[in-house]
């Protein structure tokens, strides 16, 4: 029997429809927090504090049910899970984007997390690597170095630390990938886990730290669209759709479905931000999700045709 659950029809097309479901709010988190951020009041904390806030009171009863802990990879485990898809990752790939276009988020968080979440599952999950998944992996850096190259060789303004900001999101989002993997939880208690973690760690310093706070002044259906889509959908429902695609086609293969955020992210930051991407910004995006398809083994392997058989085989038949 086979276990690569991947090659069984059935169970990876419900493994892609979650890991499409998923992407399409990422995509859409990236540019409306970026919007958020820009023509709002809102701060990157006030945005953080709603997300977790808000998901956490959602998920208290599957807390109470199957525990706040991740047995199965103990409170180290649990914590990884937290920094890896809680506020910390959430405060990170935030912060970037005060410094750097979504479609630069796009592609850099959910495009270099596969290469991460690949060599992270091959030391821990002692997942094997084809070949050609590898010839994708060397077409991430290169279009991430074409990417953020002319920001770092002619910087522009402070862009450079958004990016840094995105590639650190990224390896945070992978840790996240392998542990879950790894802990075996149901996708309900797991987004249950990161999220009551972090709105325990967080909400305090939110509320009692002196950090930039600007939700007094926020219009109620901004804040309502904040609890609405970073709270509910997010925090929520891409987690667990995303922990499902990873339970099914397995870590390494989930993330294959990020390659189509960057393309995502840009087309919505179009209209809705009004951040026309460059040609070399463009060719950098499909360098990324051309590496991150072919490298996650979404596509046929590639084999040699077998030799036709000779005078001899055909005869013997």
């Amino acid at each position: 029997m086979i276990d690569d659950p991947a090659s069984q029809p059935l169970r990876a097309a419900q493994g892609s429809a979650w890991a499409l479901f998923a992407i399409s709010i990422w995509a859409g988190w990236m540019v409306l927090t970026r919007f958020d951020l820009g023509e709002s009041t809102l701060t990157i904390y006030d945005i953080t504090a709603i997300r977790f806030g808000t998901a956490a009171i959602l998920l208290l009863p599957v807390l109470f049910r199957h525990g706040a802990i991740a047995r199965s990879v103990g409170i180290g485990g649990t914590a990884l899970m937290v920094m890896g898809a809680g506020a910390p990752y959430a405060l990170v790939a935030a912060s970037g984007l005060q410094f750097a276009p979504a479609a630069q988020a796009g592609a850099l968080i959910p495009g270099v997390m596969p290469l991460f979440a690949t060599a992270l599952s091959v030391v821990v999950l002692k997942e094997a690597v084809s070949r050609q998944r590898l010839v994708g992996f060397i077409l991430i850096p290169l279009g991430v170095l074409l990417l953020v190259g002319p920001s770092l060789l002619a910087p522009v303004g402070h862009r450079w630390i958004g990016q840094v900001l995105f590639l650190s999101a990224a390896l945070c989002w992978a840790i996240y990938t392998v542990t879950v993997r790894r802990s075996g939880l149901r996708p309900l208690h797991g987004a249950a886990v990161v999220t009551f973690w972090s709105a325990c760690l967080f909400l305090p310093i939110y509320l009692l730290a002196p950090l930039p706070r600007g939700i007094a002044s926020a219009s109620i259906s901004t804040i309502a669209i904040q609890v609405i889509f970073q709270g509910l959908l997010t925090s929520v429902v891409s987690l667990i759709a995303f922990n499902r695609a990873v339970s099914i086609l397995g870590a390494s293969r989930a993330a294959v479905f990020a390659s189509l955020v960057p393309a995502l992210a840009t087309l919505m930051a179009i209209p809705i931000l009004g951040e026309v991407p460059s040609s070399s910004e463009v060719g950098a995006i499909g360098l990324i999700s051309l590496g991150v398809l072919i490298g996650s083994g979404a596509v046929p392997r590639w084999r040699r045709p077998a030799p036709a058989p000779g005078p001899l085989a055909r005869r013997s038949h």
